[in-house]
């Protein structure tokens, strides 16, 4: 009883203070649990919501007009009040719970996707099949900026696809702005002979490259120049000579200002922008060079013209690997992600290889048909291929009014035409956005390395195409081999 009577006491402070009489009270309360009731209701306090819960969950005595109440409608006790308000915020935290595991699990997928991703691009595994959704675009949607006299014969875009820059047999360098079509900024080309105070190109500009940052724009020309500038305002910066020849390939090393020549003095060279520097030289072609690649691994892919090689340069072991394929002149090579490329060739036929065979995983001749007379057909010459990076996407481009986008075979073992798009003159330049939102193409009159032809229906001009795709477009699917 005295442990009763102390919690009593705890429970009401006013009635603690009587003494005696309050014990006695008490007690007498104890035994008769009806008055008990009474006593509650004659002394309301501030405590009385607390105290008569407590007490009806130890009583056992229920009055009769609670009872007929029950029995019409039922009344919640404040315990089963915060029994189901405890449960419902219990339900709230679970959900919230619930809710932020799976945004953390969809986080966690969406960064294991990426470096998954990163690793395949690494091992040049990569393939996104994107070419399923391309439709054809219509000829009015296909944008021509104009600027440049003679034929284009050579053109990049920044990393950011706001730009584009393009040269010309002019000796201009161009930079336009790709959503409203306006040239931002023009590099004259200067007369022969005035090499010593023009700054800039003075005879045709070959090939051009630019750093994966956007801060470097490389150029080549036929007298044997590297011109470095900067992407962003066309200062000129530094000018790389050593070349015995006219620089036909330019590519920046991705990730890194490394830049790779190729000429056809038959060697490629390797500088280091940062340092304005050279590094070193590498043989091994039996003719001149055509064409060059590179992505992000420490070696890059040339197109030996009529040596009829495509070699594989590393860098650092100083080695080199030689494949063989194509019948005629190898006049263009691209990479499409770090383990496979394409080729094109003057017999027309298009290639597709793996670092890993000596020859290529498939060829289709005649790509873009013949032109000349009946018994004398000549194949239309492959100037110009692009591919969308780490895609089964592909285009190549000749003199037949044509730009033709093929579609790469599950692990590039095929190669099918998608759909092709009216262009009128020599193709002599293609390039993806990185994006894969619009397709460049760089258009003259003439063949970029020579005048074997002119076509005067043709406008020399960059041609911007778009590349559109299926309205119901799912997650571009990511195919290993």
């Amino acid at each position: 009883m005295s442990s009763s009577f102390f919690i009593k006491g705890k429970e009401n402070p006013k009635l603690g203070k009587k003494g005696k009489n309050t014990v006695a009270t008490k007690r007498k309360g104890d035994g008769d649990p009806a008055g008990k009731g009474k006593v509650r209701a004659k002394k309301p306090s501030k405590y009385n919501e607390e105290i008569s819960s407590d007490s009806e969950t130890e009583s056992p005595a229920v009055p009769k007009k609670r009872q007929s109440n029950e029995e019409h409608e039922y009344e919640e006790t404040p315990q089963e009040k915060k029994l189901r308000l405890a449960k419902l915020y219990l339900e709230q935290l679970k959900d919230e719970e619930e809710k932020r595991a799976e945004e953390d699990s969809f986080e966690t997928d969406l960064i294991a996707g990426r470096l998954q991703e990163e690793v395949l691009e690494q091992k040049g595994k990569l393939q996104r099949l994107i070419a399923k959704d391309l439709i054809p675009p219509d000829a009015s949607e296909i944008r021509v900026l104009r600027g440049h006299k003679l034929p284009i014969t050579c053109l990049v875009i920044a990393p950011d696809d706001k730009c584009i820059f393009s040269a010309a047999k002019d000796c201009s360098i161009i930079k336009w702005d790709v959503g409203s079509g306006k040239k931002l900024h023009t590099i004259p080309g200067g007369r022969k002979g005035t090499e010593d105070r023009h700054v800039g190109h003075t005879a045709h500009i070959l090939c051009m490259a630019i750093s994966s940052d956007g801060k470097y724009l490389a150029t080549g020309d036929m007298n044997k120049l590297i011109m470095i500038w900067e992407a962003a305002t066309c200062k000129h910066l530094y000018k790389f000579t050593g070349h015995k020849g006219p620089v036909s390939g330019l590519s920046f090393r991705k990730g890194t200002h490394d830049l790779y020549s190729a000429s056809h003095d038959r060697s490629v060279k390797v500088w280091n922008v940062d340092e304005n520097a050279y590094v070193e030289t590498l043989f091994g072609h039996q003719d001149a060079i055509t064409g060059l690649d590179s992505l992000s691994r420490e070696r890059c892919v040339t197109a030996g013209g009529r040596d009829r090689t495509v070699r594989v340069w590393k860098i650092a072991e100083e080695s080199q690997l030689v494949f063989h394929g194509h019948e005629g002149s190898i006049d263009c090579i691209q990479l499409i992600n770090e383990e496979h490329m394409i080729t094109g060739a003057d017999d027309g036929s298009v290639s597709l290889w793996s670092v890993n065979k000596k020859k290529p995983l498939s060829t289709v001749k005649l790509a873009h048909g013949c032109h000349g007379d009946a018994g004398l057909e000549q194949p239309h010459w492959v100037a110009s291929v692009a591919a969308l990076q780490n895609s089964d996407t592909v285009a190549s481009g000749s003199h037949n009014s044509q730009v033709n986008v093929w579609r790469c075979g599950q692990n590039y073992r095929g190669l099918e035409p998608l759909f092709s798009v009216p262009v009128s003159g020599f193709v002599n330049s293609l390039k993806f956005s990185s994006s894969g939102h619009f397709l460049v193409a760089g258009v003259g009159q003439e063949h970029r390395l020579g005048r074997w032809w002119r076509l005067k229906e043709a406008k020399n001009g960059i041609y911007v195409i778009p590349l559109k795709r299926k309205p119901s477009n799912p997650e571009e699917a990511k195919v290993t081999e």
